[in-house]
């Protein structure tokens, strides 16, 4: 016998199937059928939000974290403009994300109508694919498609929208049972050829980026620097691909003007791109006259750029292509003398511990915290960057033991990103511990989820670098022409705002007493909020010190 039902009941089985755990959304009319068909569902959790923005920084993280798409929700219209930011951070970052939208009547698409606009067609820049529910017999396939391509390599946001009316048909289609497949794998010649230019080179390189931090990969490159000793420079996003305590860890690469690690890039007569994606770090900035030799080895073809040339593209599955190097180690041990890459890591690592000691009252170095931070946390516990001046120094000054365990947004760079971000990061790893730091101007971006964070009594801690300003345009303006527009704002009573949505509250202007709070507040149930005043005079210092740091060691 036939078996019929609603159309959003089937889209939310669909879900069910595919192993979704968690929406985070705004519902809105639109939508209404859709989740009344998500109550009735016993494995997918819908997280009530208090802004669209924040469900899709919310999917984000969970994507990041784990590998897999979770479903961020909007109604029509105003609901599904405010996830565009969101979503777009998500795919640009290479977060595997659901959007999933309501949407009015089909019968009033074709016309000017209430709230009505063409959100498929908005949101394609900004997702992998985007497809509008045009009858409810489609849905298993659609579905299935949606989160195969999410999935997919390289992840990233796809788009469902279900019309009020499709919502409500009733439909005689099944659910598709998933199917996972292994990813494609390069090919042995190509593996040979690269593998044969890193043994010709004598001072050979990695540079490891989003994608070294899929944990097989990881494993496997860990394995591969340890056999080879070939030095590995990390992106922003690939932080804790090799432990941080390992001699081969170069530190990170990324910020505008030249740093220790660009030193040790610059040394090198061959480089080996691993999962890099030049939104981070553009190859005009370590490859100006295009005279370097590069391997790009990725899940997908370099992408075309002047300044990145490879001699020899691998694709396929990245932790595959590192197991197939390695078995070639073993057959033809490789061993290089790499003095420059050697010193690279002394010096950083002398600049990491600079003011570990730092003691005083008034506003704290960016150094000091992030020191105190790193001491604090533990490997597997998640620390999360939003974007500001704040950004630039935790991607220069705070490093990982292991892969995933510092989130920073970098290819669409929305401000806004960690508080709702570590709201997801508490949800799914709560075992660790999770801090996400925020610049005073990206933490009231999204500010309502303090709620959200309360009422889910979320165990985490996020501490705000107060500088009354739009630190890092005051920063760049300064930089580029010796002077600042208007950036400076006023805050508010910071433990007040955290008493009146029942977080706990610190405020800590001396320097020796920072450890000791963060450990207070990590310790503390439900959502802290710990507050620093910050010395952003080390922003020109920063500036200065880098502007010396010009020629190889």
């Amino acid at each position: 016998m036939t078996t019929t039902m609603k159309a959003s009941d089937l889209m939310v089985r669909c879900l069910e199937a595919e192993g979704l755990e968690y929406i985070f959304g705004v519902p809105g009319e639109e939508n209404a059928d859709f989740m009344m068909s998500l109550e009735t569902s016993d494995s997918i959790q819908f997280v009530l939000v208090r802004h669209e923005q924040g469900a899709a920084f919310m999917a984000e993280v969970y994507g990041r974290l784990t590998g897999t798409p979770a479903g961020c929700l909007g109604t029509l219209g105003p609901g599904a403009t405010n996830l565009i930011t969101g979503v777009a951070d998500s795919d640009m970052d290479r977060a595997p994300m659901l959007v999933l939208t309501g949407q009015g009547a089909s019968s009033r698409l074709h016309k000017e109508s209430h709230q009505i606009m063409d959100v498929v067609r908005m949101f394609e820049p900004v997702t992998k694919w985007a497809q509008t529910v045009r009858t409810p017999d489609v849905i298993p396939e659609l579905v299935r498609k949606a989160v195969r391509l999410a999935r997919q390599e390289k992840p990233g946001a796809v788009l469902l929208e279900l019309p009020e009316d499709i919502a409500k048909e009733t439909t005689s289609a099944q659910v598709l049972a998933p199917r996972r497949f292994r990813r494609p794998v390069p090919d042995d010649k190509i593996v040979d050829t690269a593998f044969d230019l890193l043994k010709r080179a004598k001072r050979p390189i990695i540079l490891a980026g989003n994608g070294c931090i899929r944990r097989r990969a990881s494993v496997q490159l860990r394995k591969f620097c340890e056999s080879t000793g070939i030095g590995v420079i990390s992106t922003f996003m690939a932080k804790g691909c090799v432990d941080m305590d390992a001699d081969h860890c170069l530190y990170t690469v990324g910020l505008g003007s030249k740093d220790f690690s660009n030193i040790a890039l610059d040394d090198a007569d061959l480089v080996l791109t691993l999962g890099f994606d030049m939104v981070e770090y553009h190859p005009s900035l370590w490859n100006a006259d295009g005279s370097k030799r590069i391997v790009h080895a990725d899940f997908l073809p370099a992408e075309i750029d002047q300044y990145y040339l490879p001699e020899v593209e691998v694709v396929g599955d990245l932790a595959h292509l590192l197991w197939m190097f390695n078995e070639r180690v073993e057959q033809n041990p490789l061993s290089y003398d790499l003095p420059t890459q050697k010193r690279v890591r002394q010096d950083m690592t002398q600049e990491l511990q600079a003011h570990a000691e730092d003691t005083g009252q008034g506003p704290i170095r960016p150094q000091k915290v992030l020191w105190d931070a790193r001491q604090v946390l533990g490997a597997n516990d998640v620390l999360l960057s939003d974007v500001g001046a704040h950004k630039m120094w935790i991607a220069r000054h705070y490093h990982c033991h292991q892969p995933n365990t510092c989130l920073i947004p970098n290819g669409f760079c929305s401000m806004g990103f960690a508080l709702p971000g570590a709201i997801a990061a508490s949800l799914i790893r709560g075992d660790n511990e999770v801090l996400a730091i925020c610049g005073d101007a990206g933490f009231l971006m999204n500010v309502q989820e303090m709620e959200t964070a309360r009422r889910l009594n979320c165990k985490m801690t996020v501490m705000v670098w107060e500088d009354n300003a739009y630190g890092l345009i005051k920063w760049k303006q300064q930089n580029e022409f010796g002077k600042h527009t208007s950036l400076g704002f006023d805050n508010p009573e910071w433990l007040g705002l955290a008493a009146s949505f029942g977080w706990q509250g610190h405020y800590c202007d001396e320097a020796g007493a920072l450890a000791d709070t963060l450990r207070v507040a990590l310790a503390e149930e439900g959502p802290s909020l710990v507050v620093v005043p910050i010395d952003y005079r080390e922003n020109e210092l920063l500036t200065q010190r880098l502007g010396e740091i010009t020629a190889s060691i």
